[in-house]
């Protein structure tokens, strides 16, 4: 199941460039990796495939900034009989929330702002935000904020803000009242979001916890109000045009064949405690991809492919750079990927102990990223510092700078908790790691 996409774009890779699309420019062997045992990451894989599990799947391995391996097998559209390609573009959710936090973090580069600024600086809105003491979603009682939700809570999820897809709190509920679920109500943009979650409690005080919720939302907002740009623009005029990541966008383009884009599916319950058995699709959630939304989430609305998203994610394993250019410095980048949360706390420790897109036991959290702090804790093989993010139908990267790998994962299944893909990840990686 290795393939190699036509030679197409740039051509061959050297130690410090991913080709372009998904062109092999390695044996593994040249990086210190066993063909062999990567060939069991993919029947692993395919395993959830032939089960029913899965519709379809694309992996690729990179290491020393050479594309090793890329896995694909299954569909994209099962029901019309569509394949995986290397070309298939994906919802990638809230690995969407990466590409905001280095949004934000190049205008923190400029001088834009501090990381302790109040975002009432831009969003005066939440100046009067109360938070969440006791009580019921229709009458709660509520305190003000002791201090302001700060640029660095938004980047650290310790904002107090909250998913209403969480089903856990009754400020969860309040969100959902007002149609924040999994979307936002029709015709609401960003600036109507904000205004709409400030007028809820925050769930804490900010800085007190941490919980998985609309923070990076609301980071993209400010990237808006900062910069004087939609967030389709910033993203495209800073980030993807210099990257060249010319499949990544908020939803289909015009132009885009929606051929391509996979079918977004959910997961079938099996017996009561047991795995899910099978996937129908939710094309109700999925079709609001075929177009641009309102909404530009900042942190769940971009469309990707396998190879646009490599190169963004070599732009991190390079601390910041990428073939004539740099997007970040690399001290910024190594701020950003370290543990944020007081006294170098985990997840399960200083968070809720409710869904996100990690692990909680042995994992941090810095500015937009999870990093595991202690291998032992986390339960499985990994470096110390490898950072990483996924998204809700399943997708997921993780970038080792010990062992100077990167890996990126692509399905549509929704939740992400369904199976334990991720963990499957990184224990099939590292065990091909030889040299």
């Amino acid at each position: 199941m290795r393939g190699q996409a036509p030679p197409e774009g740039d051509g061959a890779g050297t130690e410090e460039h991913v080709a372009s699309g998904l062109t092999l420019d390695t044996d593994p062997a040249e990086v210190g990796l066993d063909a062999g045992r990567l060939d069991r990451l993919d029947r692993r894989l395919t395993r959830w495939v032939d089960d029913g599990q899965l519709p379809g799947f694309l992996v690729t391995v990179s290491r020393h900034g050479r594309l090793a391996h890329v896995g694909r097998y299954g569909s994209r559209d099962v029901e019309n009989g569509l394949p995986v390609e290397e070309d298939t573009r994906w919802r990638i959710f809230s690995m969407t929330k990466p590409v905001t936090s280095v949004a934000a973090m190049m205008l923190y580069e400029e001088g834009a702002f501090e990381l302790s600024d109040p975002i009432t600086k831009w969003l005066p809105e939440f100046a009067g935000t109360r938070v969440y003491v006791a009580g019921s979603a229709q009458k709660p009682v509520t305190q003000p904020q002791v201090e302001p939700i700060r640029v660095w809570h938004l980047l650290t999820h310790t904002s107090g803000l909250t998913y209403g897809f969480h089903h856990a709190h009754p400020v969860d509920a309040m969100y959902r009242a007002m149609g924040h679920e999994w979307g936002t109500p029709p015709g609401v943009d960003s600036a109507e979001a904000c205004r709409q979650w400030a007028s809820v409690p925050l769930v804490f005080q900010p800085g007190s916890e941490w919980n998985y919720g609309v923070s990076t939302d609301v980071l993209g907002r400010l990237v808006e109000v900062v910069s004087g740009q939609t967030l389709d623009v910033f993203f495209q005029e800073r980030v993807f045009r210099p990257l060249g990541m010319t499949e990544t966008s908020f939803g289909l383009r015009e132009d885009d064949d929606v051929a391509s884009l996979a079918r977004l599916y959910a997961a079938v319950p099996g017996a009561p405690g047991g795995p899910a058995t099978a996937f129908a699709p939710i094309d109700a959630m999925g079709e609001a991809a075929h177009r641009k939304p309102t909404f530009l989430s900042g942190g769940g609305g971009l469309v990707s492919t396998a190879g646009d998203y490599l190169r963004f994610c070599e732009m991190l394993r390079r601390g910041g750079s990428f073939d004539g250019g740099r997007l970040l410095g690399p001290r910024t980048l190594a701020h950003m990927v370290r543990n944020h949360l007081p006294g170098n706390a985990d997840l399960e420790t200083f968070g809720r102990p409710l869904f996100a897109e990690t692990p909680l036991r042995g994992v941090g959290f810095g500015l937009g990223f999870s990093m595991v702090l202690d291998p032992a804790r986390y339960g499985g093989v990994a470096s110390a510092g490898d950072y990483s993010w996924g998204g809700a139908a399943s997708t997921a990267f993780y970038v080792d700078p010990v062992e100077d790998v990167v890996v990126s994962f692509y399905t549509q299944l929704l939740p992400s908790s369904t199976l334990p893909i991720r963990a499957y990840l990184r224990a099939l990686v590292n065990q091909a790691i030889v040299t």
